[in-house]
């Protein structure tokens, strides 16, 4: 097949080099206007309030933090370095500089300073650069990259909604690289040889699946890997515990991408042993925390096993179930139910079995033995059985699968469906069946209206099969192929307009926003209702665009916001990867990491779907628990494994994100806690002032003497003690101490070795506060300061770049609508969706 795709390649490889060379186009050359307005304020206020103050460190010779302020002698010149002015404003509305060593200044000094600098910020760039300035208006350009790569993701839910093949063809592909924080910005997003042979592969699956369906795969028998598992809980009383059996140490969980649809058979090896006289156990099979199927096993009837007269051997037995699964990544479990139900009386557990206890086999003396010694031997046997009960230690030791069986072959009903726009999925295809058929596929792949000669070029394709004696689906397959190689699938391309030689805005077409809206909410390509809607060119009216955002907010599909967007900003994508000391922690295990996971997620996405303030995410009172995690976090009433809302008490020391345990783990050593991971992720990802990186030659604390003969603040605070270090230690490291009541994997605590906790802080301004709850009522207090954060974020991931200076106003008006919308999360979207950088790109005319 790929000899008829050779020309389209051609064509693919001269795009991209068009492409690269069109990201490098840039010129400088703008209208300004000058400061002279605002130059009387800076050398009245600013440049003695600078003198005063900030010229002792911040000179030519020092240069403290790499900032010169003398260099500033007008208006003009610190206007347009916004970088700096928004690095001054945030340094002094945070009372971080003066340092708490220098003499303080009068608030109302402070205060003029920071006033001229926010209506600076408020300006806009081209209002604030001095005559001449091209540097500065070269930096005015936020949109210079005009073709973005569609990352892993999002070609696989493309390839998803567009076909109805969902293969992850992605995972041969080689990683994504991050900036500012996510995978999506285009500026990263290169494409390497590797990729390209890649996507060559990926489209020929993807294209013969969708028309022929999933090629026939022999049915195979292969074990499945285990997920660590925790150590056994000291059980006491037996009624205090798991029920359903799936956070005991016994269960077994594992999770695998099943290639299609079809029936599998889930093979369970037992092992451990049961007391003589026990009732028969009840084995489950969960699928994606649901229970699937319940078999009650009898090890006493069992042909295999090896009994002894006091116990009941399971090693070696099996248990089989069969059942339907869908393609797809799915978490498997096989869990023993009531575990500690069902055992001889003598073990006083709940529900004790009715089985009669088998009597232990009488003594049989030697016949050389004494009378005496035969007592005496008869004895000591007796002592030995009263001494040694048999444990009750059944478990799953292994997992088995087989199959695929009962298989569909042909291609899946949804593929027909999306493919054959003539409405013939039966095949009986009428003349002119192949143009429609390629003119509405392009359509949707290309995401924009498609020219005659593109799809006569395609039509072609299936043509050209044709005549070698193809049948029509392959030729149609060659065309979906084509499509999927062309730089208009694998980029979003947005076209430069033919203006003059000047730096100009321009409103994105229909199509590109409908594009841009959706791989912002659903990392994937529009459907039909956004495509429809950008056709009749009625997307971009304000009333249909707010439509448009909270429909697909509700879609499910917009779990990829949740996944993608919150998945990196929390940094909980580092939690598949995290692993915390087994002896430290025994309690961790696979099944504690996908409950961690799973809780911020849902957390997430019920703000999301029900549009909810985002003020909730510091000090929600509410979470999503299943029994395992609600037991990590002492939180009672909760039983089986799903996921379900659940209303925390005051004192459960739970709420909002900085008690999660998977944002609590991912900001901790393997070994512990440490304050000062904890304050840079709240500095980074709450508060928005994340630290510059620590400097060479910074000493580690001495791990041996934490806990044992120093406590962690202790160390900290002789780690402060470095005036290097202690700049940035004195943001950082009061909030992480009021997380020091959580350990490493987020469990409450209230010692950290033989030393008691302390859990309070003081910020650089002078504010005070004690444990998790004392820093959430912190950062609450400053709701505009965390809406600020978020929108920058939230603004990154939906622009697929970095924030410029020239940004700001657009930033500050989308946190004024926010606030004013009582922090709503849609409020929040749509401020991006409506906003000048989102709907508008700029775009230099490089001659």
């Amino acid at each position: 097949m790929r000899k008829n795709l050779w020309p389209m390649l051609i064509f693919f490889c001269t795009l991209v080099c068009v492409v690269a060379l069109d990201r490098r186009a840039q010129s400088a050359d703008a209208p300004a206007q000058t400061l002279s307005e605002t130059d009387s304020t800076f050398k009245k206020s600013v440049q003695p309030f600078f003198a005063k103050n900030c010229y002792v460190c911040h000179n030519k010779e020092l240069r403290t933090g790499d900032l010169i302020l003398e260099t500033f002698k007008s208006a003009a010149s610190l206007s347009g370095d916004r970088e700096t002015m928004k690095l001054i404003l945030d340094k002094l509305s945070a009372g971080e500089m003066p340092p708490p060593e220098m003499p303080r200044p009068k608030q109302e000094d402070v205060v003029a300073v920071t006033k001229w600098l926010s209506h600076q910020l408020e300006t806009k760039p081209e209002e604030t650069s001095a005559p001449g300035d091209t540097a500065k208006t070269a930096r005015m350009n936020p949109e210079r990259v005009t073709a973005r790569r569609l990352n892993r993701i999002e070609y696989d839910n493309t390839v998803r909604d567009l076909l109805g093949v969902d293969l992850h063809p992605s995972d041969d592909f080689p990683q994504d690289d991050s900036g500012y924080g996510f995978d999506n910005i285009g500026d990263v997003l290169s494409l390497s040889p590797v990729l390209m042979e890649k996507y060559l592969t990926a489209a020929e699956r993807i294209s013969r699946t969708a028309i022929f369906g999933v090629e026939p795969l022999k049915p195979t028998l292969m074990r499945l890997r285990s997920l660590e598992r925790s150590q056994p809980p000291q059980l006491t009383p037996l009624t205090d515990y798991d029920l359903t059996g799936l956070s005991l140490p016994n269960a077994i969980h594992t999770t695998y991408r099943f290639p299609v649809d079809g029936e599998y058979v889930i093979r369970a090896s037992l092992g451990g042993e049961r007391p003589a006289g026990s009732a028969p156990i009840q084995l489950v099979l969960w699928l994606d925390g649901q229970q699937m199927r319940v078999v009650e096993f009898d090890p006493a009837k069992a042909a295999s096993f090896t009994n002894a007269a006091e116990r009941q051997e399971l090693w070696g037995m099996t248990q089989e179930f069969r059942t339907r699964i869908t393609a797809g990544d799915h978490w498997l479990a096989v869990s023993i139910l009531h575990l500690y139900e069902g055992l001889p009386t003598s073990y006083k557990g709940p529900n004790p079995s009715k089985l009669l206890v088998p009597p232990l086999p009488a003594f049989k003396a030697p016949p050389d033995l004494t009378p005496q010694e035969i007592e005496e031997r008869r004895k000591e046997l007796e002592k030995r059985r009263a001494e040694k009960i048999p444990a009750n230690s059944a478990r799953i030791s292994s997992l088995q699968l087989g199959g695929p069986y009962a298989v569909t072959l042909g291609p899946s009903r949804e593929s027909l469906k999306k493919v054959y726009a003539c409405g013939h999925l039966d095949g009986h295809h009428e003349r002119g069946c192949a143009r429609l058929i390629v003119a509405r596929l392009a359509h949707r792949a290309y995401r924009r209206p498609v020219t005659p000669k593109e799809v006569t070029q395609l039509t072609g394709l299936i043509a050209g099969v044709q005549r070698d004696g193809g049948a029509f689906e392959e030729g149609l397959a060659t065309a979906i192929q084509a499509m999927l190689l062309s730089p208009h699938f694998l980029f979003r391309i947005e076209r430069a307009p033919a203006t003059a030689n000047v730096v100009s805005a321009r409103s994105r077409s229909q199509h590109e926003l409908a594009s841009r809206l959706s791989y912002f909410l659903w990392s994937s390509m529009p459907d039909n209702v956004l495509l429809a809607a950008a056709d009749r060119g009625k997307l971009a009216q304000p009333a249909s665009l707010v439509v448009q955002v909270r429909r697909m907010l509700l879609d499910p599909k917009s779990r990829a916001l949740v996944e993608n967007f919150g998945g990196q900003w929390l940094q909980v994508r580092k939690l598949e990867s995290v692993k915390p000391d087994r002896k430290k922690f025994p309690e961790f295990d696979e099944y504690l990491r996908l409950s961690m996971r799973q809780e911020t997620e849902r957390f997430f996405e019920s703000i999301v779907r029900e549009d909810r303030s985002i003020l909730d995410f510091i000090d929600a009172n509410y979470t999503y628990l299943n029994e395992r995690l609600a037991r990590f976090y002492n939180v009672p009433n909760v039983q089986g494994g799903e996921f379900r809302r659940v209303l925390l008490a005051t004192d459960a020391h739970r709420g909002g994100l900085l008690s999660q345990a998977s944002v609590l783990t991912i900001s901790s050593y393997a070994n512990r806690t440490s304050p000062v991971l904890r304050g840079k992720w709240v500095l980074e990802n709450l508060v928005g002032a994340p630290p510059p990186p620590p400097p060479p030659g910074v000493p580690n604390l001495d791990e041996a003497k934490l806990g044992s003969s120093s406590s962690m603040r202790e160390q900290l605070q002789e780690h402060r003690k470095n005036a290097v270090c202690a700049s940035c230690h004195k943001s950082m490291d009061p909030l992480g101490f009021g997380l020091e009541n959580f350990d490493a994997i987020g469990a409450w605590r209230t010692t950290d070795g033989k030393f008691p906790i302390n859990a309070s802080g003081t910020l650089p301004d002078g504010r005070s506060f004690d444990g998790p709850q004392g820093l959430a009522s912190i950062l609450k207090a400053q709701p505009e300061a965390f809406a600020e954060c978020l929108t920058r974020k939230l603004l990154i991931y939906a622009l697929g770049r970095g924030l410029e200076p020239d940004d700001d106003p657009t930033v500050r008006k989308i946190v004024k609508n926010v606030v004013a919308d009582n922090y709503r999360f849609s409020g929040l979207v749509l401020g991006i969706v409506k906003s000048e950088p989102f709907q508008k790109r700029r775009r230099e005319d490089p001659r």
